[in-house]
C-alpha cells in the first residue's frame, strides 16, 4: 500500500502549511508524542491539534527560516553525494491512518530513498559528529518511511551547521522503530486530540498559561480535598525549591568571587570563556515620586492587575 495525497502543497502559505499539519501528526511532531523533543512537550503539541493556540504560534521561528534554507542544503547535498533529489509538492498520508501525515523535504530520483534537509546552530555540533544523528531527526524520517511504505528502505540527512560545516548521513529503514511510532501516534490521536483528554500538564509556559485562562479567578473561600497524589506532589515541590534556592546561592557565590577578581573590567578572558560586567543605563518610572507629585497623573496611568498566587505552607 502506498501513501495518499492528503493536500497540495504547490501553492500553500505557511498559514495555510500550519492549518494544514493540525489536521493530522506529522514527522516532527512524532518526537514529541514519544517524549524525546528538547523543543516541545506532548501538551504543548495536544494544545496546537486541538487548535488552542493561534496558528501562526504553533511554527518556530527556527523552523521558519530553517524552510527558507532548505534549497540551499539540498542542492549542496546534490554536490556533495553526486545524488538527484526532487520537490514532492504535496503532504502525504498513510493508507490505512489518514491522520498520520508526511511533508518530506526531498525525494531521491531513482532510488526508494528520501532526504530531510536540516540547518542548526553550531552549539549543536556534536550531536552530528562521526555516526551521531539526534534520535527526535531519525524518529523523523522513519515516521516518514513508514508513511511512504516498506519499498522506501533508506533516509538520508543534509545539514548545514552554523552556517559554515555540512555533513549528510544516510539511515536505514527500521521496521521495529516504524511500529512502534505508529502506535504512539495512533494513542494520541484517538485519546488526546479526538478524545479531549490533555495530556499529564508539564512544566512548560504554555501549560502554566493553560492553567491561567482556563481558572482565572479564585472563589472566595472556597475548599477543596485534595487527592492522596498532591502529598507526594507538595514534597516533592517543597524539596525541589530548597535545592534550587541552595543552587542559586551557590551560583550567586562563584559570579561574586569572579567580579571580585574582575574589579573595574569590563571583560575577562580565560581559556574560550569570556566573562562581562558591564555598566548599563536604564531609565524606570518612580511609582512614589509620581504619586507623590503629581496625584492627578498618577490615578490616570496606574492599572490594576489581578492574577493567582500560588503557595504551600505547613499547617498544624
Amino acid at each position: 500500500m502506498q501513501a495518499e495525497v492528503f493536500a497540495s502543497t504547490a501553492d500553500m502559505s505557511r498559514d495555510e502549511w500550519l492549518l494544514e499539519r493540525r489536521k493530522g501528526i506529522g514527522g516532527s511532531d512524532a518526537s514529541v508524542i514519544l517524549g524525546i523533543n528538547k523543543w516541545q512537550t506532548p501538551f504543548e503539541l495536544w494544545l496546537d491539534k486541538t487548535g488552542q493556540v493561534p496558528v501562526s504560534e504553533s511554527g518556530s521561528e527556527a523552523a521558519y527560516f530553517g524552510s527558507l534554507l532548505e534549497d540551499v542544503v539540498a542542492k549542496e547535498f546534490e554536490i556533495r553525494s553526486g545524488k538527484k533529489v526532487r520537490r514532492r509538492k504535496a503532504m502525504l498520508r498513510h493508507p490505512k491512518h489518514d491522520f498520520i501525515l508526511a511533508n518530506v523535504d526531498r525525494m531521491i530520483v531513482g532510488e526508494k530513498a528520501i532526504l530531510e534537509c536540516k540547518t542548526t546552530s553550531a552549539y549543536n555540533l556534536k550531536e552530528w559528529e562521526d555516526d551521531e544523528i539526534p534520535d527526535s531527526y531519525i524518529v523523523q524520517v522513519q515516521h516518514y518511511l513508514g508513511v511512504l511504505g516498506p519499498e522506501y528502505k533508506k533516509a538520508y540527512f543534509a545539514v548545514l551547521i552554523g552556517g559554515n560545516k555540512f555533513v549528510w548521513k544516510e539511515i536505514e529503514r527500521d521496521d521495529e522503530l516504524i511500529a512502534m511510532i505508529f502506535q504512539a501516534e495512533i494513542e494520541f490521536w484517538n485519546e488526546k486530540v479526538l478524545g479531549g483528554k490533555a495530556p499529564v500538564l508539564d512544566g512548560s509556559s504554555a501549560a502554566e498559561e493553560y492553567l491561567k485562562q482556563r481558572y482565572t479567578e479564585a472563589e472566595g473561600g472556597k475548599v477543596v480535598d485534595l487527592t492522596s497524589d498532591n502529598k507526594t506532589r507538595i514534597q516533592q515541590y517543597l524539596h525541589l525549591k530548597e535545592q534550587i534556592n541552595e543552587l542559586t546561592l551557590q551560583a550567586k557565590e562563584l559570579e561574586n568571587q569572579i567580579k571580585h577578581e574582575m574589579k573595574e573590567a569590563e571583560y575577562g578572558f580565560i581559556g574560550n570563556y569570556q566573562t562581562s560586567w558591564k555598566s548599563v543605563s536604564t531609565n524606570r518610572i518612580d511609582s512614589k515620586k509620581l504619586k507623590e507629585q503629581f496625584p492627578d497623573v498618577y490615578e490616570k496611568v496606574i492599572k490594576e492587575v489581578q492574577f493567582r498566587r500560588f503557595g504551600i505552607k505547613e499547617v498544624s
